[in-house]
């Protein structure tokens, strides 16, 4: 499908889908998925995305007393845009935690986004009532990571496959069954499955009744969450083909959840890239894998195992801990990992030397700086008491903590870090924190990078790929609320 940028893979309406929607009460019939796309199109420019999502936010409240007082809020989707297209499958892929699940679920409306626009067929769904919020998700269904979980083992499953239909106004049971052995087969198992219980089934069958379920009633567009994540590789490859499959019979928008970029380049046509509740990179699937431009995406890529010899060792070390999404660093919220963050003007390091001197920085910021389990670890290494170590000791092991030189190459940089240490020594943490804030200042901290074209032809947010901007007076204070 990669080779599909554009979108609009051919549609079969003959599928039994649509058999389901044709039998459904009023309400829901009126509501058809058949509507030719030129109804959405623009008469100046190309079809309109079946989805558009803008600006969508969905922040959790933190709150605490008997009053429930809101103290802070968890960004965990915080003003992302992308869109979907007819017969297109775009990949929303990053780490665990990130908000890729958060942003499907706030789509759909399972959970209510805080702010932003979602637009689906022309239509601005947060703006819909009960009653068209249930014709939207007859036109927009989600497969869940684990079927297991979504499934009631008291139910079979040709019982679970029919259950939107009920929801759905179909009432006549004959023909709802005769749809849901239909369906089944259109996904590879036999229609006498639809009498077997979900304990009987293997992870790869379940994943295939997950899939029915959410065809059974004919959407436009289907939400896969992490749909292959729990699966052997076998299977994974049975069930990826079969998305392909039934993608291209009935002309779906895909948006394709997940933390594996060998699947996203194997099924999607475009991807974009989320870390800590914001899209970071945006491209076509083949420019992403083979031009990335935002060092997260790089570091992501690196994490794919090759079965290459001479490739071993290409993989991108990130440190440090993922930022608390309730508390996100201001500036780029990747500059507290990012291997290529900018450096300061005037001073000259290596780039995994400046790096360790941002950890240290992160460190100090954060309060998580613990001078006694330093000097312990320096102890136990040395076989002497803390005690007894020296100052210049208690140096080289903060510098080997976050691997730094015993002397920084530039001279100027060296005595910045050196004052910075022996305030460390002294135990005047906050000192040495604003000495090195003070000249070691990054824009990467200050200014958050607009999402903007870059060289490579596609989006990303990196101010590696902008002007140079002056990194501000308060490096250190948190991102405002």
């Amino acid at each position: 499908m990669a080779d599909d940028v554009g979108g609009g893979k051919p549609s079969n309406t003959g599928g039994a889908g649509h058999d389901a929607v044709d039998s459904a009460d009023s309400a829901s019939a009126t509501d058809s998925t058949d509507t030719d796309s030129t109804d959405f199109a623009d008469p100046a420019g190309p079809v309109d995305p079946l989805l558009r999502v803008r600006n969508l936010t969905k922040h959790y409240p933190i709150t605490e007393g008997l009053l429930a007082r809101e103290v802070g809020r968890v960004r965990a989707v915080d003003g992302i845009d992308f869109e979907v297209r007819r017969g297109e499958t775009v990949g929303l892929v990053g780490e665990s935690g990130c908000g890729k699940s958060t942003a499907a679920t706030s789509l759909l409306r399972l959970e209510e986004p805080t702010a932003g626009e979602v637009r689906f067929e022309g239509e601005e769904v947060t703006e819909y009532d009960a009653a068209e919020l249930k014709r939207f998700r007859r036109r927009a269904q989600m497969v869940f990571q684990d079927p297991t979980s979504s499934f009631d083992p008291r139910m079979t499953i040709g019982e679970s496959v029919a259950e939107p239909l009920v929801v759905h106004g179909m009432t006549d049971g004959e023909r709802r069954e005769r749809i849901v052995r239909g369906v089944l087969e259109r996904v590879g198992l036999s229609a006498d499955d639809a009498d077997r219980y979900p304990h009987e089934l293997s992870g790869g069958q379940k994943q295939r009744v997950g899939l029915a379920r959410g065809l059974v009633v004919d959407p436009s567009l289907v939400v896969a969450d992490e749909p292959v994540s729990a699966l052997d590789v076998s299977i994974q490859a049975e069930i990826l083909s079969l998305l392909d499959d039934v993608q291209e019979a009935f002309g779906l928008g895909v948006l394709l959840i997940s933390h594996d970029l060998a699947v996203v380049r194997e099924v999607c046509d475009r991807v974009a890239v989320m870390y800590l509740g914001e899209i970071v990179e945006t491209a076509p699937t083949d420019e992403l894998f083979e031009d990335p431009q935002h060092p997260y995406t790089r570091a992501l890529l690196g994490s794919i195992p090759r079965p290459d010899p001479h490739r071993r060792g290409s993989a991108v070390e990130l440190t440090g801990d993922v930022p608390d999404p309730s508390d996100p660093p201001a500036g780029c919220r990747f500059h507290t990992r990012c291997p290529e963050v900018i450096q300061p003007d005037g001073y000259e390091f290596e780039q995994s030397v400046w790096r360790g001197v941002m950890d240290l920085r992160v460190r100090l910021r954060s309060g998580r700086f613990d001078d006694a389990v330093v000097r312990e670890t320096a102890a136990e290494a040395d076989g002497v008491p803390a005690a007894e170590l020296s100052p210049e000791r208690v140096a080289a092991a903060v510098r080997e903590e976050f691997d730094l030189p015993a002397e920084l190459g530039d001279d100027d940089a060296e005595r910045v870090l050196s004052d910075a240490m022996s305030a460390l020594v002294d135990g005047e943490v906050e000192t040495a924190r604003e000495r090195l804030a003070e000249s070691f200042g990054t824009v990467c901290e200050t200014v958050d990078p607009p999402l903007d074209a870059t060289p490579a032809g596609h989006e990303a947010a990196c101010h590696l790929h902008g002007e140079p901007t002056e990194p501000g007076a308060a490096p250190d204070e948190g991102r405002a609320d």
